[in-house]
């Protein structure tokens, strides 16, 4: 009997090892996958991009084809510029609103509403956002421009901040705040001083990974703010952006559009990838 137990137990032993070891190769598999392709990605951006590196592309705009000189520089300035600004108008909304479905709205109508719709505007493509953003302002004014582009980009900045915030402060022990309600403190300073504090890092990293997010979206600039290919900072006209640039530039035949195209890659690479390194040091050191 006690051989038969002995055997039937070394038997789901080895059974569960064969799971196990199918289970880690298709994990590893898999990884290894998706490391090839992305550094495979890495390379042909590095490898291109720095051959259009230059001081011109930081002073000069951008060219006509066939062009000897030309840069990106007020492609540079108008992305710098409309995510910037997208991001002032988006995190306030999205702290915001994160602050009330964590603190105030938990199980009520309202803040389920909110949560859902919120998921929705999460998931969406941002292309639906800029067609959205072009019916509402573009087709009514009658003009492209860089405001609506920044609105379209503030529109996917909101519900990154809010579920970043909703969760990071959902995290925050209740014990914390009960300690802050026994001493008096009123409801609003425990969320300024004790729960939002708390949660720092973990907001100010949704807001990295939203910039990172809206840094190299074209689908909504192309409805709204469209392109420019001279300098401006007036967010009536239309503004050039390196995604919409990019974009162009890469479709064309032309040599010298496609050099800067891929310069432009290069820079939007660097950028969203300091920002996911700073993100990832905030929740680092959030634990």
């Amino acid at each position: 009997m006690d051989a038969a137990l002995q055997a039937s137990r070394l038997a789901k032993h080895r059974s569960r090892k064969l799971v196990n070891q199918i289970a880690l190769t298709l994990s590893m598999s898999a990884m290894a996958f998706g490391i090839f392709w992305l550094m495979w990605i890495l390379f042909e951006t590095i490898a291109l991009g720095i051959g259009g590196l230059s001081l011109s592309l930081f002073t000069e705009m951008t060219p006509p084809p066939q062009a000897e000189i030309g840069g990106l520089a007020n492609a540079i300035f108008g992305s710098l510029l409309m995510v910037t600004l997208a991001t002032l108008i988006g995190t306030p909304v999205g702290i915001l609103a994160g602050i009330y479905l964590a603190e105030y709205g938990v199980d009520t109508w309202l803040g389920r509403t909110t949560r859902f719709i919120n998921d929705i505007l999460l998931s969406a493509p941002s292309i639906v956002i800029g067609l959205f953003i072009y019916a509402v302002w573009v087709a009514r004014f009658k003009s492209f421009s860089g405001f609506a582009g920044v609105l379209a980009l503030a529109l996917i900045v909101v519900p990154v901040v809010i579920r970043t915030t909703e969760n990071m402060l959902s995290l925050i022990p209740n014990a914390l705040r009960e300690a802050a309600y026994a001493l008096g403190t009123p409801k609003w300073k425990v969320i300024l001083s004790i729960t939002l504090k708390s949660a720092r890092a973990g907001v100010i990293t949704g807001v990295l990974l939203a910039i990172a997010r809206i840094s190299g979206e074209t689908a909504p600039l192309l409805f709204t703010a469209l392109s420019n290919q001279f300098w401006t900072s007036s967010l009536g006209e239309p503004m050039a952006s390196l995604p919409v640039t990019i974009f162009k530039f890469a479709m064309s035949p032309y040599e010298n559009w496609q050099k800067l195209a891929w310069a432009g890659v290069f820079l939007i690479t660097v950028g969203v990838l300091a920002l996911n390194i700073v993100a990832r040091v905030f929740l680092r050191n959030k634990h």
